[in-house]
């Protein structure tokens, strides 16, 4: 693998991050074997293309992007923001003042190549260098859930079987010292 290089967007990079949106997003819901939730994959794609939207129009302010690069072709994302509504509805406002990572994507092709481990580890390195000490993080999808569990333990919220029977939602919350290595 060549190199990978982690930076800020570039608006001009916006139609190939949107595309990138697409082909993760729908590989992703296949992967859960829920692509048959055609609107929420619409709903989904549309999401992302408005935060990153938000990026660039509060110039990181409200939501903040990084993209994982190698060469000119978009490999990775993660952002972090607000935390989102279903996370504030889930555990009743008790995050609402706490930053939420999200959009932790990697190209298919790409997966299992320690991309969203860089990725994790410069928002974490962002986190530092801005004084956030706390964070939160969630997710409905099964193959996500495993890598979560995996690196930051059982989460602090399991909202059980809220997308249907079997089909947990989690959410954790998570100190910036915890987790540095």
């Amino acid at each position: 693998m060549k190199n990978i290089e982690i930076g800020r967007p570039k608006i001009e990079d916006t139609e190939q991050i949107n595309e990138f949106f697409q082909i993760v997003i729908k590989d992703t819901f296949e992967r859960n074997e829920i692509s048959h939730l055609v609107d929420l994959i619409e709903e989904e794609i549309e999401y992302k293309r408005n935060c990153l939207n938000q990026d660039f129009e509060s110039e990181g302010k409200s939501m903040y992007f990084l993209i994982a690069k190698e060469e000119d072709k978009i490999v990775g994302s993660i952002a972090y923001g607000p935390a989102n509504d279903l996370i504030n509805t889930c555990t009743k406002d008790e995050l609402k003042e706490v930053v939420e990572i999200g959009t932790v994507f990697v190209h298919p092709k790409y997966q299992q190549k320690g991309i969203g481990a860089k990725l994790l580890n410069q928002i974490f390195i962002e986190f530092k260098d801005k004084g956030i000490e706390e964070f939160c993080l969630d997710s409905g999808y099964k193959t996500a859930q495993k890598i979560w569990i995996k690196r930051f333990g059982h989460p602090q919220y399991l909202m059980k079987d809220y997308w249907g029977k079997g089909d947990d939602h989690m959410i954790w919350r998570l100190k910036l010292k915890d987790v540095l290595h």
